[in-house]
Parts: structure tokens; C-alpha cells; sequence
């Protein structure tokens, strides 16, 4: 088995240890950002439990603290090796401006999750298949304006957010990318010529167990010649000392929408804390403000 995964873990060694920034940043969840005016009743916070391929997803909704028949939302998408709790802040803050926001764990996104599944059996495309599903179960609420859908992604849910906009263009309202992890599919590109070179077995990266569905799903498609689908309005806040995922492969993904803006975000890196973590949020409730009706 050791001689049968090595080639694997060699393989994606490079593009996980780039990722390394989303399980740093799992332990200590981003300060909730404080936009400038807040809604004066206190946000409203409930579990949400839904469910993706007979598997439970384990949630929290984040609503307005004054009521109404329906709000437009936000579903907001972790990290690699991460949880809902790094997107907190976030949802605090949104839901403060009227919205509802969605904050949920992947199927086996990390060993801390709560939802069901192994990280062994994750990769972007069950990811993608998760937040599909969220999708539905999210517009289905009868407090949620379906009309009115937008998301949000944090560097592999970034990735993961992109490639479900360009797989369902006429459901999502507008899409936020924090660093989204453009970079995580080279190692496997560059070490294999295809889907099927890639061995059996598991590998470990960042003391996570990941399995070869990992790297193939990885390797299935190129994800800058899906986004282009999505003929939304993108905005991507990236960080200038993001050594993680290097600020260019935003700067290329902006070349590939039709309509995206990129903010820098001076001394960013891999994981918004602090002053910048809230003008990374003023930017997404601006953006967001923008484009709801």
C-alpha cells in the first residue's frame, strides 16, 4: 500500500501544502467584522440540518433580527480542513444588513465537522454536489427570497462556490471569492496525464486523511474553463501577501469572467483577521447591497 500511494502523496503534497492557510485558519475563526451600521434588534442564530446524498449537513441560519415574510441569503462555503465556524463573523455581519445567511459544514470537509462522511471521501466535486443541495433546500425556505441568491466562498470553498455558479448560472444572484484556491489542481496536472494515471490509496496531508477520489476529481476538469459559464458579477478580495494562493491566480480569474472585480487587500494573506477581515466585509455588504432588489 506505502509503494502504491507514494506517487499520490508526492503528487499532491504541492498543492495541498499551498492550502495550508485554510487549516490555519480553522482553529481561530475570523473576528466577526462590524460594518459601519448595524440593524438595532440582535441577530437571530438557529441549527439548520439538511441533507446531500442520504448524508446530514450540519448548519447554523443567521437571519435579521427584525422580521419579515422573506430575505434575500447568502450561503457561505469553509475551507479546506476547516468548519462553519470561519464563516461566522461573516453571516453575523450579513444578516445585520437583511439578509439571510447560511453557514454550513462540508461532508467530510474536515475531522472536525460535524456533517456526515470521511475526509477521504471528499474532494471539490462532492463539495460541489454539498453545496448544491444546500442550494435547493436553502431557496425552499419559505423565509428566503429564491430570486435572491448569492454566494460566498473562502479559498477551497471559493474554488468550490465558482465552479457551482458556472454549473448553475441562473440561480445565484451574485458570488463572493475570499483567496479562492485557483491553485489546488496544478500538482495534478503536471504529474499526471490523466484521470486514470492516478493510483489507489490514501494520503495524508496536514495530518488529514484524503483519498485518491481527492486528486482525481482534482485532476477531471480545468477550473478556469468552467467560470467563464457564470455571466454574474464576481467579487474577489485577495490578499497582496497571500502566499498560499498567490494573488495571480485571481488576477487570471478576473480575465476569465465577464464581470468581476478584484479588491487587494493590502497585507492580506491566506485568512482575513481583525481591520482586514472587516473591509473585506464592508466590501462583500456593499457588493451584495448592489445587487439585491
Amino acid at each position: 500500500m506505502k509503494k502504491r500511494t507514494l506517487a499520490l502523496l508526492l503528487a499532491a503534497a504541492a498543492a495541498l501544502s499551498l492550502l495550508a492557510g485554510c487549516g490555519q485558519s480553522a482553529g481561530t475563526p475570523t473576528p466577526a467584522p462590524t460594518p459601519s451600521q448595524e440593524a438595532a434588534a440582535p441577530v437571530r442564530v438557529e441549527e439548520l440540518w439538511l441533507e446531500s446524498g442520504g448524508k446530514k449537513i450540519y448548519g447554523k441560519m443567521y437571519l435579521p433580527g427584525e422580521e419579515q415574510a422573506s430575505y434575500p441569503a447568502v450561503i457561505l462555503s469553509h475551507g479546506f480542513n476547516s468548519n462553519c465556524m470561519l464563516n461566522e463573523g461573516y453571516a453575523e455581519s450579513f444578516a445585520k444588513q437583511g439578509y439571510a445567511a447560511y453557514i454550513f459544514d462540508f461532508c467530510g470537509g474536515s475531522p472536525s465537522t460535524k456533517s456526515d462522511g470521511a475526509t477521504t471521501e471528499m474532494s471539490v466535486l462532492t463539495e460541489y454536489q454539498n453545496l448544491s443541495d444546500v442550494m435547493d433546500q436553502v431557496k425552499a425556505l419559505d423565509y428566503v427570497d429564491g430570486g435572491q441568491l448569492f454566494l460566498f466562498g473562502l479559498s477551497q470553498g471559493g474554488f468550490v462556490s465558482a465552479y457551482t455558479a458556472a454549473q448553475r448560472p441562473d440561480d445565484v444572484k451574485g458570488l463572493i471569492l475570499f483567496y479562492p484556491a485557483f491553485v489546488l489542481q496544478e500538482a495534478y496536472f503536471e504529474k499526471y496525464d490523466s484521470v486514470d494515471a492516478i493510483p489507489d490509496g490514501e494520503f495524508e496531508s496536514m495530518g488529514v486523511p484524503l483519498g485518491a477520489v481527492y486528486a482525481r476529481d482534482a485532476r477531471s476538469f480545468d477550473i478556469y474553463e468552467e467560470i467563464g459559464k457564470y455571466k454574474g458579477d464576481v467579487l474577489i478580495c485577495h490578499g497582496d501577501k497571500d502566499t498560499m494562493v498567490p494573488l495571480s491566480y485571481s488576477e487570471k480569474a478576473v480575465e476569465v469572467y465577464d464581470s468581476a472585480k478584484l479588491e487587494v487587500i493590502q497585507y492580506g494573506e491566506h485568512g482575513f483577521q481583525g481591520k482586514l477581515a472587516r473591509d473585506a466585509a464592508a466590501l462583500s455588504v456593499e457588493f451584495l447591497q448592489a445587487h439585491t432588489d
